[in-house]
């Protein structure tokens, strides 16, 4: 099973509290390339803990240093439910700052943007899509949807537990 761990970074921003999301850059070879998802990755030999991998990757990711942010928990483990699928675990951490850091993309990140929970919570912008993704047979599966970006797989079974946690 490879260990992997991802950064859940809040920010109460002028909209109410937010978050940052990733859009990975399109890669030849990475499963999860061109997806929106959450600053993290798999972990490294030298990572200590899979805590310290969130940390670096976002580093590395977006050019936001965690290490010294407030951690404000650790969420449940998820496995990719398609069998296709590297065999990942990814431990997500939650994070909280108090000023929105400047981001730095790397040449695996397309874009990164923060998204309001005010905004994820609007009526239209949940619903069911069709997944054709390649390697991933096509299903209809839960997503928010924000302009051009899809939030689906495993960061909306991050992102709706948490939602339900904060409202």
């Amino acid at each position: 099973m490879i260990a992997a761990a991802v950064a859940v970074i809040l920010h109460d921003g002028d909209a109410g509290l937010e978050t940052l999301f990733i859009h990975r850059a399109v890669r030849a070879g990475d499963t999860w390339s061109g997806q929106i998802a959450f600053p993290g990755g798999r972990r490294d030999p030298g990572d200590a803990e899979l805590l310290a991998t969130a940390i670096r990757e976002t580093g590395e990711e977006v050019g936001v240093d965690l290490s010294g942010a407030e951690r404000l928990g650790v969420l449940d483990d998820l496995y990719p439910r398609t069998p296709v699928l590297p065999p990942v675990v990814v431990r997500p951490f939650v994070f909280a700052l108090t000023s929105r850091p400047p981001i730095v993309v790397s040449a695996e990140v397309q874009d990164a943007f923060w998204v309001s929970f005010r905004a994820l919570q609007a009526p239209e912008v949940f619903g069911e899509v069709v997944v054709d993704h390649p390697g991933i047979p096509r299903r209809v599966l839960p997503a928010y949807r924000l302009g051009d970006h899809t939030i689906w797989g495993m960061s909306e079974r991050i992102l709706t537990p948490l939602i339900s946690l904060i409202s």
